[in-house]
C-alpha cells in the first residue's frame, strides 16, 4: 500500500478506537502532513522507537509500541526467555505511562512475564533492573532530552546494555515481519495480574539502587566534613531525576541542595524550558538564576530520563558560573576517581577507561598518565555497556569508569548505560574533596588542562526531517566519501577511518587496514596536531552530526582552532 492507501486504512478499520480517527480526520486536507505520517513506518533502529507522537505509522502512538512489542516477545519467545521476563520503565513524557502499559500487556498476552515500575524512573535504574531481576530483556519509555512532542522506546538485554550486533538486527527483523496489525497480542490488566503475568515494583529497586551508587564514594568521611560548606542548585527538567537525585544527595549528607522549584515536579510540556537538553546554555537560565540567589558552588541539571549531566561551576575569581561540556564533566569525574583509587589503593588490577570514538583525546592522555588501559568504541553508551559485559566473561579487564562526548558516563558496573545519578553522586563529592583543598570544580578543570593539554571539542547538528531529509543525509554521505577530503583548512588529513566499510587510509603510504569496530555509518578524519573531526548521521533523530576536536595552548587558542576547524569542515559539505 501506498500511504494513501495506509491512511484510508487506519480511518477505516475497526482495529484503531475513534480518537485516533478522529486526529486523522482532522488532518485529511493536508497533504503533507498525511504523507509525512503515513510514508513509512516509524522506524525500529538499533536503539528502539523515536518519534513524534501522534496518529499513524510513522509516529509514536498505542499501536506502533505495540506492533514493536510484539516483534520483541516474538524474539523472546524463540530465545526460551519468557519466564525471565521484561522489566519496563518510563519517563515523564506525554503517554509515556500508557505506552509503558501497552508494552507489558503486549508481552503478557505472549505468555511473557512483565515487571512494570509503578511510577517513573530513570533509564539507569530501569539497566539496573534488568539484572537485579534475571531479565531477558528491557523496555525504557522515553524520547530522552528531545523535545515535547517526541516520545520513544528503547530496548535493553539481559546485560543491562541497550541491544547490540547481532541481537539488535535480529530484534529488528521481527519488528519487521509484523506487517498485520490484527496480529497483535494484547489483554486486559486485570487478566494480567491474575495469571501472574503483570508485576508491579517500587520501593525495592529503588532502595537496591541507592546502595549501588553509595559504593562508588571513595570519602565518604570528605563528605561528612564538607557536607555544610557546599552548597548545589539542581534541576531534573521536570523529568525522572528529581526523586533519586535528592534522595542520594541527602543520604550522603549534604545539607544544601536548591531544587528549581518550576522545573521540580514531572511536566510532560517541559514549560520553562525551550528544549530540556543539558547540552543547552538556554535550559540552566532558572537554575544559574537561583544559584545567584544562593551563591552555588556547583549547578548541576539532568534530562528528562536522567541519563545525561549537565554542570556550571562557580569561578571565585570572576564570580561568574562557567560551563562544563560532557567532556570537561567526564574528565573531571574521571581524573577524580584515577587519583583518589590510587591514593587509597582501591583500584582494581588491570583497569580500563572506556570512552567513545567521538569523546576528547584527552582522555587517552590521562589514561597513559595513569597507566590505566583505554578502549575506544563506536558512538552511543551500549558500547561502552557491552565492554563490560566483556570485562567480566574474558576476565580481562577491571572497568573503572566510561564516558562519551553528549553528557554521559558512568561510574561502577550497577548499570550498563549512562547514568546521571552517579555522575551527580561523584562530581558532588569531587566538589566537596576539592573545596576542602581550597579549589573550585572550574580551577581543578584549568589544572586538567595545563597537566593534560588544552584540548577543546565541538559539535555541529544539521536536521533534515521527512523523507527529503533522510535522501539529503544521504547524499552528504555519499559524498564526503566519494570526494574526500585531504585537508580541513591547514590541517592535513594523516588518516580516514570508514567505519562502514571497517576500512582505515593512510594517506601518506596509501596503506590500509581495519578499524576492528563494528559496522556503522560514520567517517572519522584524523588530523595534525592531536585535532580530528567526524561525520556521522544520528541513528535516533533526523539529523546529521558533526563532532571536531582539537588541542591548543591555552584556552583561547583552542578556541580559535576548533572554530577554524568547524568552518573548514562545513565548508567541505556540499549545497
Amino acid at each position: 500500500m501506498n500511504y494513501k492507501d495506509t491512511f484510508r486504512f487506519w480511518l477505516e478499520d475497526n482495529y484503531f478506537d475513534d480518537q485516533t480517527k478522529q486526529e486523522l480526520l482532522a488532518i485529511r486536507n493536508d497533504e503533507k502532513e498525511v504523507e509525512d505520517r503515513f510514508y513509512r513506518e516509524l522506524e525500529f533502529g538499533t536503539g528502539g522507537l523515536r518519534g513524534v507522537i501522534g496518529a499513524g505509522t510513522n509516529r509514536m502512538n498505542v499501536y506502533t509500541v505495540r506492533k514493536a512489542t510484539q516483534g520483541l516477545a516474538n524474539y523472546i519467545l524463540k530465545q526460551n526467555g519468557q519466564d525471565k521476563g521484561v522489566v519496563i520503565a518510563y519517563d515523564s513524557r506525554r503517554f509515556s505511562p500508557e505506552f509503558a502499559k501497552e508494552a507489558a500487556l503486549c508481552l503478557c498476552a505472549n505468555g511473557i512475564r512483565a515487571y512494570l515500575f509503578d511510577a517513573l524512573r530513570p533509564t539507569p535504574e530501569l539497566s539496573f533492573a534488568v539484572r537485579k531481576l534475571g531479565c531477558i530483556s528491557g523496555i525504557v519509555v522515553t524520547a530522552s532530552h528531545n523535545p515535547p512532542e517526541y516520545n520513544g522506546y528503547k530496548v535493553y538485554w539481559e546485560d543491562g546494555a541497550q541491544i547490540t550486533a547481532p541481537k539488535d538486527k535480529e530484534i529488528i527483523r521481527e519488528v519487521k515481519a509484523v506487517t498485520d496489525y490484527h496480529t497483535v497480542k494484547t489483554m486486559e490488566e486485570c487478566v494480567a495480574k491474575d495469571a501472574g503475568l503483570l508485576t508491579m515494583i517500587g520501593s525495592e529497586l529503588d532502595d537496591a539502587y541507592m546502595a549501588e551508587l553509595k559504593k562508588q564514594i571513595i570519602h565518604p568521611d570528605v563528605i561528612k566534613e564538607m557536607a555544610e560548606d557546599i552548597t548545589i542548585v539542581y534541576t531534573p527538567f521536570n523529568g525522572t531525576g528529581n526523586v533519586p537525585v535528592k534522595r542520594i544527595l541527602s543520604e550522603l549528607g549534604f545539607q544544601k541542595v536548591y531544587v528549581v522549584k518550576q522545573q521540580e515536579n514531572p511536566d510532560p510540556d517541559f514549560t520553562t524550558l525551550e528544549y530540556p537538553n543539558p547540552e543547552d546554555p538556554k535550559a540552566f537560565t532558572l537554575a544559574l538564576e537561583l544559584a545567584e540567589k544562593v551563591k552555588a558552588d556547583i549547578v548541576l541539571a539532568t534530562d528528562p530520563d536522567a541519563d545525561r549531566l549537565g554542570i556550571y561551576a562557580l569561578d571565585t575569581k570572576s564570580g561568574k558560573y562557567m560551563p562544563f561540556t560532557g567532556n570537561m564533566s567526564g574528565m573531571l569525574i574521571a581524573d577524580y576517581i584515577l587519583n583518589e583509587r590510587e591514593a587509597t589503593h582501591t583500584m582494581p588490577e588491570n583497569p580500563a577507561l572506556v570512552k567513545t570514538i567521538v569523546t576528547t583525546n584527552m582522555a587517552d592522555v590521562m589514561a597513559k598518565e595513569h597507566g590505566v588501559t583505554l578502549i575506544e568504541v563506536l558512538t552511543g553508551f551500549k558500547y561502552i555497556g557491552e565492554q563490560i559485559k566483556f570485562f567480566e566473561r574474558d576476565h580481562s579487564y577491571s572497568y573503572v569508569f566510561g564516558l562519551e562526548e553528549s553528557y554521559g558516563c558512568l561510574a561502577g558496573t550497577h548499570a550498563r548505560d549512562k547514568d546521571a545519578v552517579v555522575a551527580v553522586t561523584c562530581l558532588c563529592e569531587a566538589a566537596a574533596f576539592y573545596k576542602k583543598n581550597g579549589l573550585t570544580l572550574w580551577e581543578q578543570m584549568l589544572r586538567l588542562y595545563e597537566k593534560y593539554g588544552y584540548f577543546k571539542e565541538g559539535l555541529h547538528t544539521i536536521t533534515m526531517k521527512g523523507i527529503t531529509g533522510a535522501d539529503r543525509i544521504n547524499e552528504i554521505m555519499a559524498d564526503l566519501r566519494a570526494n574526500p577530503a585531504e585537508a580541513f583548512g591547514d590541517l592535513k588529513v594523516k588518516e580516514i577511518r570508514d567505519y562502514e566499510t571497517d576500512v582505515c587510509t593512510v594517506l601518506a603510504t596509501g596503506e590500509r587496514h581495519p578499524t576492528h569496530l563494528p559496522k556503522s555509518n560514520v567517517l572519522y578524519f584524523d588530523l595534525e596536531n592531536d585535532s580530528w573531526c567526524c561525520a556521522r548521521p544520528s541513528g535516533t533523530e533526523p539529523k546529521i552530526k558533526f563532532y571536531m576536536g582539537v588541542k591548543g595552548t591555552g584556552l583561547l587558542d583552542a578556541e580559535e582552532r576548533l572554530q577554524a576547524l568547524t568552518e573548514a569542515l562545513l565548508s567541505k559539505i556540499p549545497e
